[in-house]
């Protein structure tokens, strides 16, 4: 059911009632039957592309929709409750874009950024490394300069996207300096000496491909250095906080679309000669969950709004990932339980919703990682 909507304009309010409509009537008819044949929706994110969904929050002078992250992220929720392949995807190839609108130069900026944010490209961020994932300041790709370009050499891992962006941001050591080490660029998805393995088996977000990517002497043009040498774990740690809401966001999608789920299932469900909703054992069940649902909403808006006003926003950021996707998962295995044994079968979304908010308490930091980003903050002050 629609959640009502505080919007800052009108302009926002028209956005939101289109992104309604798309997921109403494009993504959801199709989202279970292409998780389930782990079919990859190219097609849906050029459907946004040509809504402008692809560049939201990004300067209207580069083809951006100029829209503050708070409206950017229901945006996220409502698509991510139709489908979270799209969500997900959305909210990643944002961030792939952040480094580039945020720190590079004008003259990059003028040069990429449109035709990132125009529609037809779709991006993926590269920095998790097998042996690097909590500890992105492990990793050990480099890159190291050759006259007018990078000789880029290592292996990324878990790539959303990878094999089938257009264009991968990535982390890449450029020299023995620890943390101050590791650059930042820009690489084209055709790139000669890149590849992708296989699809990783996953237990959800199976329309989603997740793949490594193998740098084997691959030529990035030193043009493609965003930032400076030494500027990439600043810039990669500056962009998961705004991933971070972005996920958080993705994450009360997908909680709002299980909640839905088991009321109505509880509202028609019929025992002992009336619907179990009436049953008080399950009403407070189905309150705890919409108490979460709108207690995480509330911590993404809270950290969208700080954004939005040129305000700190990181500790906020950590708090909404961790509250928002722990949540999705409680609400998601509580749904499963609402609708008993029909939950547990294939012919009910809540057994996919269940599967698909675990890797959300996973990525873009750990719940474990978020506690210890939050836990510092608190030591600063």
């Amino acid at each position: 059911m629609p959640v009502p909507r505080l919007l800052p304009t009108a302009e926002a309010t028209d956005l939101l009632a289109l992104t309604r409509e798309i997921a109403r009537d494009e993504l959801a008819p199709r989202a279970a039957g292409d998780e389930a044949a782990e079919k990859f929706p190219r097609d849906a994110f050029r459907l946004l592309g040509q809504a402008g969904f692809l560049g939201l929050p990004y300067q209207e002078e580069h083809g951006g929709g100029a829209q503050p992250y708070e409206v950017y992220l229901q945006v996220l929720e409502e698509l991510s409750s139709a489908w979270m392949t799209v969500g997900v995807g959305l909210s990643v190839h944002t961030m792939s874009c952040f480094p580039l609108a945020h720190f590079g130069s004008a003259e990059q900026r003028s040069r990429w950024l449109p035709e990132m944010i125009g529609g037809e490209l779709l991006g993926a961020y590269a920095l998790s490394e097998p042996h690097a994932g909590s500890d992105a300041a492990a990793l050990s790709t480099r890159a190291a300069r050759q006259d007018d370009s990078y000789a880029v050499n290592g292996a990324k891992a878990w790539i959303t996207h990878g094999g089938v962006a257009d264009f991968y941001t990535l982390m890449a050591r450029t020299s023995d300096d620890g943390p101050r080490g590791i650059s930042c660029l820009l690489v084209d998805g055709g790139t000669a000496g890149l590849s992708a393995g296989p699809p990783e088996h996953k237990m959800g977000l199976t329309g989603s491909p997740t793949t490594p990517l193998y740098f084997e002497d691959a030529r990035v043009p030193a043009e493609r250095l965003i930032g400076a040498e030494g500027d990439g774990l600043k810039i990669a740690l500056s962009a998961l906080d705004s991933g971070r809401l972005g996920i958080a966001a993705c994450a009360v999608g997908l909680a709002q679309a299980a909640l839905d789920l088991a009321v109505d299932y509880a509202k028609q469900r019929q025992q002992f000669g009336r619907p179990i909703i009436e049953f008080q054992g399950l009403e407070f069940l189905l309150a705890d969950m919409a108490a979460a649902v709108h207690s995480a909403r509330a911590t993404y808006l809270d950290g969208a709004r700080r954004r939005d006003a040129g305000l700190p926003f990181g500790q906020q950021a950590s708090v909404a990932k961790l509250v928002a996707t722990d949540a999705a998962m409680k609400v998601t295995t509580d749904a499963v339980q609402v609708l008993g044994g029909a939950g547990y079968t294939r012919d009910f979304p809540a057994e996919r919703y269940m599967r698909e908010a675990k890797v959300l308490q996973i990525f873009e930091g750990t719940n474990q990682i978020q506690r210890m980003l939050i836990a510092r903050h608190l030591a600063k002050h």
